[in-house]
């Protein structure tokens, strides 16, 4: 039997009127949270939602039934949207193409692209001033397999250090999964590859104080399953990950959600859902507030990345458009 369509809902966010379809559906069977749930929790997280995607080309992860079913990896924006909701043109050179993504300015935006069944945000390190240029520096605690998440906190806290002794301020969150994002500022100055290199430094230098617990080994299928990759990869052109505040496409809403260096010794992340996070928004507001104050410049990290290629050539990553 075909499921009934619930009467639509008009949601007045700002200064907008965004129209929700189908707002009981659900899209979370864990607790049983719906279509409607998700737009008003992006609504209870609003200023911090926005902070994360403000003019950033935006991947869109989209499931039209719920997370259950069929997702849809969208990187132009949906048909059909509103003449507000902007768009900011990237190109693709390895095809030769290019897409109009959404490039939010406003938490209707995102209502917006909730309506249009969009559940995880992805953006880019750059914004649309200059696409090619990253402002943001992202440091991924990936953990393999066998891997604990005790050993995502005693990398975490190698991470911190080796920040604080650089003089760069890292704002961490949960990764909606099993890992830890840890997510610094930069000047625009550089481009991909030398951002990817400044990464790829700093990875090094925490899986030298973290003895066997980092694993930067190419190929995953090679590394040891125990071990955290410190995936300097997300900082190439055109990758993305999980903003800050984007729930991810799970039966139980688990947030990307941002939280103090004093919390890492016990966070758990699995208590971050869509159903708490908007009550902890409400009390201690956006812990990544003050991001956009806090820029590094990457000058000592790339002075590294030029050491270790001297030092150790047969180390260096490949480049990725020659995979």
């Amino acid at each position: 039997m075909a499921e009934r369509s619930s009467p639509a809902v008009e949601l007045e966010v700002g200064d907008r009127t965004v129209r929700i379809s189908n707002p009981d559906r659900v899209y979370f069977p864990a607790r049983g949270e719906t279509k409607l749930d998700l737009a008003r929790y992006y609504i209870a997280v609003g200023d911090g939602i926005v902070r994360a995607l403000r003019d950033r080309p935006c991947m869109l992860h989209r499931f039209p039934t719920g997370v259950t079913g069929e997702k849809v990896h969208q990187k132009r924006l949906p048909r059909g949207a509103p003449d507000w909701v902007p768009t900011v043109r990237v190109h693709f050179p390895r095809y030769n193409r290019h897409a109009d993504e959404l490039c939010v300015a406003d938490v209707a935006d995102v209502v917006w692209a909730t309506q249009m069944s969009t559940v995880e945000f992805h953006p880019w390190n750059s914004r649309a001033g200059d696409t090619e240029k990253p402002d943001e520096w992202r440091i991924d605690l990936d953990p393999m397999p066998d891997a604990r998440f005790d050993d995502v906190r005693r990398v975490a806290a190698v991470a911190q250090e080796v920040l604080d002794e650089l003089g760069a301020t890292g704002w961490p969150k949960t990764s909606g999964g099993s890992g830890m994002h840890v997510y610094v500022r930069i000047e625009p100055r550089w481009g991909f590859s030398d951002v990817r290199r400044a990464a790829h430094a700093f990875a090094r230098e925490v899986g030298r104080r973290s003895g066997d617990l980092v694993d930067l080994t190419w190929w995953r299928k090679d590394r040891d399953p125990a071990s955290i990759f410190v995936d300097y990869n997300q900082n190439a052109r055109d990758h993305t990950i999980r903003s800050a505040y984007s729930v991810r496409g799970v039966p139980e809403a688990v947030v990307s959600t941002p939280i103090g260096w004093d919390e890492v010794a016990d966070v758990d992340p699995r208590d971050f859902t869509i159903a708490t996070v908007p009550a902890r928004f409400a009390e201690l507001g956006d812990l990544h507030a003050g991001i956009d104050d806090a820029v590094f410049v990457l000058d000592e990290l790339l002075e590294w990345a030029d050491r270790d290629a001297r030092d150790t050539p047969d180390t260096e990553p490949p480049d990725l458009d020659d995979l």
